[in-house]
C-alpha cells in the first residue's frame, strides 16, 4: 500500500474550500446626508440605519450592502482620480430594458453619467457620487454570467481592448425606444454607432473636491481629531 500522500496533506490549501461571497462596500465621507441621498437615487440603496456619523444602506435582502462613515481625522482625498484605491462600485440590471429606463429616469433627475462604455461583456454607464467615487451601471449584454465570462477569457477581443468604446447613451436610448433590439444596439455600439459626439479624451472620473472647497473652504481641514474614546460624532 503507497504511503505518498498528495500535495495537500502538508500544504496549506491555496483558497478557501468555499470562498465567501462580496457583501458590502464601506466610504470615509465628509457628508453622510448627500451619499445616503446619492446612492439611494441611484441605485435604490435604503438606510437600514441611518445617523449623523454613519449610515448602512441596502436594495436587496442583505443587512447592507454599502456603508458610510464620516470618521473623526476624515479629510478630503488629493487628486481623487488619480489616487490609489478603489475606482468604482457596481450595480448590474438583468434586463436591458431596466438598465435604460433607469438611465431615462436619471436623466430626468439631472444625474448624467460621466462615462459611458461598451466593454463588450456589458454595458455601462459610470456615474460619480458626491464624494468622486465612481458608480457603475451595468447591464450583462450575454444574459449569462457563464457566457459573459467565458468571453472575457478567450476572446481576442477582450483581450486587445479591455475598455471598449464609448457610446451616448441618449443615441442608445433613442434607437431602443424605436424598436431596435438590444442585442443590435450592443453590436452598433462595438462598430462606434452611437460614439458621442465629442467622445472624453481621457476615459476618466472628475475630480469634485476642488469645486467643493472653494465653496466651502471649511472642508480642507476634514473631520476633527478624535478626543474621547469611542467619540464618532
Amino acid at each position: 500500500m503507497s504511503t505518498d500522500h498528495s500535495q495537500y496533506f502538508r500544504t496549506p490549501k491555496p483558497r478557501p474550500i468555499r470562498p465567501p461571497k462580496l457583501h458590502h462596500a464601506t466610504f470615509m465621507t465628509l457628508d453622510v446626508d448627500a451619499m445616503v441621498a446619492f446612492y439611494e437615487l441611484v441605485a435604490g440603496l435604503q438606510p437600514v440605519y441611518y445617523a449623523e456619523h454613519a449610515a448602512w444602506l441596502t436594495n436587496d435582502d442583505a443587512n447592507h450592502r454599502i456603508a458610510l462613515l464620516r470618521l473623526p481625522d476624515v479629510h478630503p482625498p488629493i487628486d481623487k482620480p488619480h489616487s490609489a484605491g478603489l475606482h468604482h462600485t457596481a450595480f448590474e440590471y438583468d434586463s436591458f430594458d431596466g438598465w435604460i429606463d433607469n438611465y431615462e429616469r436619471l436623466r430626468a433627475a439631472g444625474i448624467m453619467p460621466v462615462i459611458s462604455l461598451d466593454h463588450g461583456m456589458t454595458m455601462s454607464l459610470y456615474y460619480q457620487d458626491p464624494d468622486g467615487n465612481g458608480v457603475e451601471i451595468q447591464v450583462d449584454m450575454f444574459g449569462d454570467w457563464a457566457l459573459s465570462k467565458e468571453w472575457m477569457w478567450a476572446s481576442q477581443e477582450f483581450s486587445e481592448d479591455q475598455i471598449g468604446p464609448q457610446f451616448d447613451p441618449d443615441k442608445v436610448l433613442a434607437a431602443y425606444r424605436s424598436g431596435i433590439s438590444a442585442d443590435e444596439i450592443h453590436a452598433g455600439a462595438r462598430r462606434g454607432e452611437y460614439a458621442p459626439d465629442r467622445p472624453r479624451a481621457v476615459v476618466t472620473f472628475d475630480d469634485p473636491w476642488p469645486a467643493r472647497i472653494a465653496a466651502d473652504p471649511t472642508l480642507a481641514a476634514g473631520m476633527p481629531r478624535v478626543t474621547t474614546p469611542g467619540d464618532l460624532s
